[in-house]
């Protein structure tokens, strides 16, 4: 009989998540321990979820059980950048329910969490994926296991057939898939196959579970949130991107070095980011808008800034494919490094099924609304038009970007 793709739990336990949530987890404790937000759930495209509001609300319930073990706190102590007093914090935490709503409004589902930033963090990663398992559990019972595993096979083959031996040596791709996977299993399954079989260099996992399971390189660094939350952090609005990224810097010390562009444009951050965060960052993340266009302008800043581009590394992280991740390594390979995280299209990519387009994001901080201006005009998220607009005139972004 073969395999079932749904287990007994959709959320393994509390390493069942992003690395960058608990990277940034830690940025919070040390220097944002009092600071509360707002996050909203949203369905880009649009699709009834009501009915499958019981089930939902019945799975988040149960992130309430979750803590960490000592085998777990004992995997992230031998991760460098961790501190002991986060690890010590983590150690006791526990998901607060009281800080999550959900049910019907303006008949759709929506899900608020309302609650200090230090103690919502974490249940971004787990909410959206448990919203896609339940929703595929009721649409598609009868998937198979057998079935996103030779999926990925077939892709392996179109690989194999389509680069050569030299651009395999070199193609890296990592998986960041838990968010909108089809199931825990699906992603187990595709990441250990990938562990093992992957044509090219494949690098780790954002996953941390999977990682610390699968003895894989964990991966991230920073997400939107981080920037986004500086926006009310004190600074004048013109410098909250500079104090992220100073922020950061502090706390890491030189490492997590890979620094996240689109919260208010490429050319927005560009602004920014001048020789002081060009020499501590080792590169840049792409998640939004044209992806060769964006490495072209990061090119062109780190040689106007002295810098040769083949010490720097771009990962990419947008909506990718192996198709479309073999065609940018293509157009910049030999002049910067590059790096593919691959989400969905790896952990939800099951004949017949449509994945879902799901997000959870920061919409106020300490009670005053905060926006990301993304690369491509329909990623662009805030509840208040005034605040985009004066985030726009301060950044001097033009209203079509």
């Amino acid at each position: 009989m073969s395999e079932s793709v749904f287990a007994d739990r959709i959320v393994q336990n509390l390493l069942d998540t992003d690395l960058y949530k608990l990277s940034m987890m830690q940025a919070v404790l040390h220097n944002y321990p009092n600071v509360d937000v707002e996050w909203e759930f949203r369905c880009r495209n649009g699709e009834d979820l009501r009915p499958y509001l019981h089930d939902i609300r019945e799975q988040l319930e149960q992130l309430s059980e979750l803590s960490l073990g000592p085998d777990q706190l004992s995997f992230l102590e031998g991760i460098n950048f961790m501190k002991p007093d986060f690890l010590r914090f983590l150690g006791l935490f526990r998901f607060n329910l009281r800080y999550l709503s959900i049910g019907i409004e303006n008949d759709q589902l929506f899900i608020r969490l309302r609650g200090p930033w230090l103690h919502v963090i974490l249940f971004e990663v787990p909410l959206l994926a448990t919203v896609s398992e339940v929703r595929n559990r009721i649409r598609y019972p009868d998937v198979l296991l057998s079935q996103p595993r030779e999926k990925l096979y077939r892709k392996f083959e179109w690989l194999q057939a389509n680069a050569s031996s030299e651009e395999l040596a070199e193609l890296q791709v990592a998986d960041f898939g838990t968010r909108r996977r089809f199931s825990y299993k699906v992603q187990e399954e595709v990441v250990t196959v990938l562990k093992h079989e992957f044509p090219g260099r494949f690098v780790g996992t954002s996953n941390m579970h999977l990682a610390r399971q699968l003895d894989l390189k964990p991966l991230g660094t920073m997400a939107h949130e981080w920037i986004m939350a500086h926006q009310q952090l004190g600074p004048r609005l013109i410098d909250s991107q500079i104090a992220a990224l100073d922020c950061w810097v502090r706390e890491y010390r030189g490492l997590l070095g890979i620094a996240l562009t689109d919260c208010i444009t490429m050319d927005a951050f560009l602004g920014d980011f001048d020789l002081y965060f060009a020499k501590l960052f080792d590169g840049l993340r792409h998640d939004s808008g044209d992806p060769v266009v964006w490495a072209e302008k990061a090119i062109v800043h780190y040689r106007k800034l002295g810098i040769d581009p083949m010490t720097k590394t771009l990962v990419f992280s947008d909506g990718l494919n192996l198709p479309k991740s073999l065609e940018i390594f293509r157009a910049l390979r030999g002049r910067i490094n590059v790096s593919f995280g691959i989400g969905t299209n790896l952990t939800c990519d099951i004949p017949g099924v449509e994945p879902m387009n799901i997000v959870l994001k920061m919409t106020d901080c300490n009670g005053q609304p905060v926006a990301k201006i993304s690369d491509e005009a329909a990623k662009t998220q805030c509840r208040d038009p005034n605040f985009v607009a004066y985030l726009r005139h301060v950044f001097k972004v033009p209203e079509q970007a």
